[in-house]
């Protein structure tokens, strides 16, 4: 169970019960998916009836706003303690509590939007309370540098905190407590230079397919990714496009088809990539930043289908479920296989853990809205992209 808080025997009344029905829901919520668990199960989980839970909680939405929190909270407590301490020490406080709590980025970035309105307000203003904490951190390691560059610095130090949400590999628990440390460390020591902000002009109107199926497909991808597969019908994707719902089904068989085609279509492309790298580039290192450089222009230019990858996997069926995620496993292992031809010494799962950081501080940059609107963030991403690899200058 998350956080190691054990189930009390059937028919005791412990003290900490708030705590345990949060640390049962963390986890099944982050095994299973939000909408898979039930209050049956949650109570379940902690040997009680499902009645019982409602002494604590309103309802699931309730449980799972406070699970967020319950997650957040000790990264909030250890943030601000940041002012003034030694940046190792810090780093290394930074990667126990990522490993203590390895949850974390899944179910905030997953999980939590299904919270109300009200619930993922809060939410967000406790993420940017990370990221406002870790800037200050950033200025007092490095005085003199600037708002922008400690931002983008501080939401990078979060991507790679939160990267060991989304994958399965270990290493022995002070080998990897190191690794994480040194992967923040690289961060925010990382010399990035941002061209002067320039103010955003008025919005282009988006140019319109002339096929109605692509149209479709264009209005579905964001409308996924803001609200979730589920809460988007085929009378909204319709109506976006200014035609009756029925009328998508003579474009698209079904609504399941558009999400398929969405993460195929993004699949695609990284392999493409791929092929293109490994018949240009003259080398293993050229090889892996041309892959730096292709894909992060994808993720701050489709920012949604990545979205998708993290949030909607699971409505895939069973079949459609294992190719997405056997071309996401193919994609990071031609990464891994890249980084150690330039490094044979770097430990296998250790490389992989790398690779897994810096693909995070690629999408989660894009998927910031305010970054991704900087015009000058891409080229520094790429920058710290190749830290974490352990790339050189080129």
């Amino acid at each position: 169970m998350a956080d190691h808080v054990p189930v009390p025997a059937r028919g005791t009344r412990p003290r900490n019960r708030r705590e345990l029905i949060l640390a049962a829901a963390v986890d099944l919520f982050t095994k299973h998916g939000y909408h898979q668990v039930a209050m049956s199960d949650l109570a379940a989980a902690v040997g009680i009836g499902p009645s019982a839970l409602y002494r604590h909680f309103s309802g699931k939405e309730d449980v799972l706003a406070n699970a967020v929190e319950y997650g957040l909270r000790p990264a909030l407590d250890l943030v601000g303690t940041l002012a003034g301490a030694d940046p190792d020490e810090t780093a290394g406080a930074l990667a126990a509590l990522t490993l203590d709590r390895r949850y974390l980025g899944l179910l905030w970035q997953r999980e939590a939007r299904d919270l109300g309105t009200g619930a993922h307000r809060r939410l967000r203003e406790m993420i940017r309370e990370l990221g406002a904490g870790l800037a200050n951190h950033a200025r007092s390691v490095r005085p003199g540098l600037d708002g922008r560059a400690a931002d983008l610095l501080a939401w990078s130090v979060l991507s790679v905190l939160a990267s060991p949400s989304f994958h399965h590999l270990d290493l022995p628990r002070p080998e990897h407590e190191r690794l994480i440390a040194e992967l923040v460390t690289t961060v925010l020591e990382t010399e990035i230079r941002l061209p002067p902000a320039v103010p955003a002009g008025e919005p282009r109107p988006p140019l319109v397919p002339a096929s109605r199926r692509e149209e479709l497909l264009g209005r579905a991808i964001p409308m996924f990714a803001a609200h979730g597969y589920a809460k988007v019908g085929i009378e909204d994707i319709g109506n976006a496009a200014g035609i009756t719902g029925p009328s998508v089904y003579n474009h698209w068989p079904t609504k399941l088809d558009l999400l398929v085609t969405a993460l195929q279509r993004g699949a695609a492309g990284l392999a493409m990539d791929v092929s293109t790298s490994y018949r240009v580039a003259t080398g293993a290192a050229d090889a892996l930043r041309r892959l730096v450089t292709s894909y992060v222009a994808h993720s701050h230019t489709h920012p949604e289908i990545f979205g998708l990858l993290i949030t909607e996997m699971d409505h895939l069926p069973e079949d459609e479920l294992h190719l997405a995620r056997r071309a996401q496993h193919d994609y990071v292992s031609e990464w891994t296989h890249l980084l150690r031809l330039t490094r044979p010494a770097l430990d296998p799962v250790a490389a992989r853990i790398r690779v897994h950081a810096a693909l995070s501080v690629a999408h989660d940059t894009a998927r910031t809205p305010h970054l991704r609107l900087d015009p000058g963030i891409a080229v520094a991403v790429e920058t710290l992209c190749g830290r974490l690899l352990t790339l050189p200058p080129g």
